[in-house]
């Protein structure tokens, strides 16, 4: 269910209605199940190999990514899924209707033993994400959408049995609105560049705070930081789950022009350009 793999059917125009609650209760249970063969390699240096881009590729990517297509292939047949781990061709069409999935999101946190690695599962509408899953199992920690506007965190630990949403006991994300005279923000640990230093200074950051993955959309979708600008590359299924998360949560994400972040860039090979995670508030620099 890869790029390379899209039918001119699964490319035609669509117009079902997408069930976010039934998307939340399937793809929980899968992650869930991800989860757990991501956690069975936590810890191991074997299967480690590096793609062309030099970026690594371990056996738990490779596993919850079986899972989670395999649960997305059941569940919406029609839709085409784009994975990092299956999408050979970048640049082929992918229609109104897509799924991005990046099985573990912050693969060199998972291989230096961190806890800020995520399962990431986006669905975009119309290029713009409508439904997000954050899951992030050496936490403990999923986040989902489970209806428009609405975001949900709860604690689900790994289980290769799968879990039940509706037995899990959440608390609904509320993004804060920033003090801009107190922001906190948040970083990237591995891409921190002179850049993002420089436009942090035209901010009153008071606290900053390091994270990999999808986690810096989640501290904010969860109202404990404000803004992360991120102007270091990332591909689109890095970024779509948390984008939905967030902005169910009452968040922004916005392009370099101010604009709500989009998707489907095949132009670029799914290259996402800058943007700005935002809590509910949005500012400008001084």
């Amino acid at each position: 269910m890869s790029a390379p793999r899209h039918t001119t059917a699964a490319l035609a125009e669509q117009t079902t209605v997408f069930d976010l609650s039934a998307a939340a209760q399937v793809l929980t249970d899968a992650a869930a199940k991800a989860g757990a063969a991501i956690m069975s390699h936590y810890g191991s240096t074997d299967g480690i190999e590096y793609k062309d881009d030099d970026t690594p590729v371990t056996r738990a990517d490779r596993d919850a990514d079986a899972i989670l297509t395999a649960a997305l292939r059941d569940f919406a047949p029609s839709i085409p899924v784009v994975s990092e781990e299956t999408a050979a061709d970048r640049k082929a069409p992918l229609g109104r209707t897509f799924f991005l999935v990046d099985p573990l999101d912050g693969t060199k946190e998972f291989i230096k033993t961190r806890t800020d690695f995520t399962v990431n599962v986006g669905l975009i509408e119309d290029r713009f994400p409508c439904f997000g899953l954050v899951y992030a199992p050496a936490r403990a920690l999923l986040t989902v959408t489970i209806a428009d506007g609405v975001a949900i965190e709860a604690e689900m630990a790994p289980s290769a049995d799968g879990a039940d949403l509706s037995a899990l006991k959440h608390n609904r994300l509320h993004a804060r609105a920033a003090n801009p005279e107190n922001l906190t923000a948040l970083v990237s640990l591995s891409h921190l560049d002179g850049k993002t230093e420089e436009f942090l200074k035209g901010f009153s950051v008071t606290e900053r705070s390091g994270a990999g993955s999808s986690v810096k959309f989640l501290e904010i979708a969860r109202g404990n930081a404000d803004l992360y600008p991120r102007l270091a590359p990332t591909m689109e299924w890095d970024t779509a789950a948390g984008q939905a998360v967030l902005e169910a949560a009452g968040g922004h994400v916005l392009d370099a022009k101010g604009a709500r972040f989009g998707y489907g860039k095949t132009d670029a090979g799914l290259k996402n350009s800058n943007f700005i995670a935002w809590g509910r508030t949005v500012l400008t620099p001084r």
